[in-house]
């Protein structure tokens, strides 16, 4: 089994100005390695690999020395990044590759030789181990780190690890032990069961302060100390919100993985709905999209069954108990009477029954049925009128 362990590392001035080296080289090489393959489509129609840029590498260096004082392998990582890229736009997964910003994720790849010893993190280039705190045991094999940096100026290390764990059978598919779950902005999660989690509303919570630390920002002179601070004032905001959405988003994922056996979800077009600029800030404080993910992977550890339906499956609108389906319902109803049998229909729970009926039909299990009432030997003959005399 993979697993990923993340600590925060403090480099001296020294290796501060050799990880941002690595940091810019290979944005620098993603960059011009993008621009190389769209040059040379555009002219000869021809798709250049990682493998026909990688031997150019040797050319460049000479061209540009300062790439010498980088790892070598970490710019061919940047190539195979590149190349990963494409693979998703052509299958149709990612929307086309994108220059990298100077200001977007800062970070690097060592794909070999990393070494954790006595409280320091030995990497290539790096001739002093860098202090770094492991706040938990690290549990296998070290295979590869990604070094990373911060808006507000913390670094930190991803480090990938083989486990040497196998991976438990999944559990047997049962109604008794599945869950469906219908994400919402109102109501966090609401469960087939019946409970419920809130929804935090971390960005919504923060989001006059961080307006107040915009507006002075923007006051303060372009390229100044006082702009820069100003700024690092909103990064810390924004972290803060980033770490309180992570931490409830996995203790809920947790929460819901140890509870249940079968867990079923929704597949929604989150980029889509975000594109509603009324509910895109909220769609993208709720974290939808990182709770399935932390779903999927902490069910795939503990031998769970992670499943997930259509997006166009009529969760909300169908009644899960007589089958009638409102096709008028708008999104402000939270409540409907079904009028056919009458009863008064919840929507998000009636959307979680429905999602883990729908997931559990895929797997071959037919919902119950109410039976109608069965024909007796008592009662059915009917009572015939009396035959009229001299009809025989």
């Amino acid at each position: 089994m993979i697993k990923a362990y993340k600590y925060r590392i403090y480099p001296n001035n020294e290796q501060q100005t050799l990880i941002n080296k690595h940091v810019g080289a290979c944005r620098f090489l993603y960059n011009l390695a993008l621009e190389t393959k769209m040059g040379a489509y555009a002219i000869n129609k021809t798709n250049l690999s990682r493998y026909d840029l990688q031997v150019q590498l040797k050319d460049l260096k000479k061209e540009c020395e300062w790439l010498k004082e980088i790892n070598s392998q970490s710019l061919q990582v940047s190539l195979m990044n590149l190349d990963a890229a494409y693979l998703k736009f052509f299958k149709g997964q990612n929307d086309f590759p994108n220059f990298k910003k100077k200001s977007g994720k800062q970070s690097f790849n060592v794909p070999q030789s990393v070494i954790i010893k006595r409280g320091k993190l030995s990497i290539p280039k790096f001739k002093e181990g860098i202090n770094i705190v492991l706040h938990r045991e690290i549990k296998g094999d070290i295979r590869q780190a990604t070094i990373s940096k911060t808006p507000t100026g913390k670094y930190f290390a991803s480090i990938l690890v083989e486990t040497n764990t196998v991976i438990p059978n999944k559990k047997t598919i049962k109604e008794k032990t599945s869950v469906g779950i219908d994400v919402g902005i109102k109501t966090f999660a609401v469960l087939s069961n019946g409970d419920e989690y809130s929804n935090p509303k971390h960005l919504k919570n923060a989001i006059s302060r961080i307006k107040v630390l915009q507006n002075r920002a923007s006051k303060k002179k372009k390229g100044s100390a006082n702009r820069k601070k100003a700024n690092l004032r909103i990064a810390i905001q924004h972290e803060r919100v980033t770490n309180k959405r992570k931490d409830f988003l996995h203790k809920t994922s947790a929460t819901i993985t140890k509870q249940f056996d079968t867990i079923i979800v929704e597949d929604l077009n989150i980029s889509g709905m975000i594109k509603n600029h009324k509910l895109a800030q909220s769609i993208s404080d709720v974290g939808w999209g990182n709770f399935a993910t932390y779903l999927n992977y902490k069910s795939e550890w503990q031998g769970k069954n992670y499943l997930t339906i259509g997006r166009f499956e009529p969760s909300s609108k169908l009644h899960n108990k007589c089958g009638y389906l409102n096709k008028n319902l708008q999104l402000s109803d939270r409540e409907w009477l079904c009028p056919k049998c009458g009863e008064r229909v919840e929507r998000d729970k009636n959307a979680a029954i429905n999602i883990r009926n729908f997931g559990l039909t895929k797997t071959g299990w037919e919902s119950p049925k109410e039976l109608a009432e069965l024909p007796t030997l008592v009662g059915t003959m009917k009572q015939e009128a009396p035959m009229p005399l001299g009809s025989e």
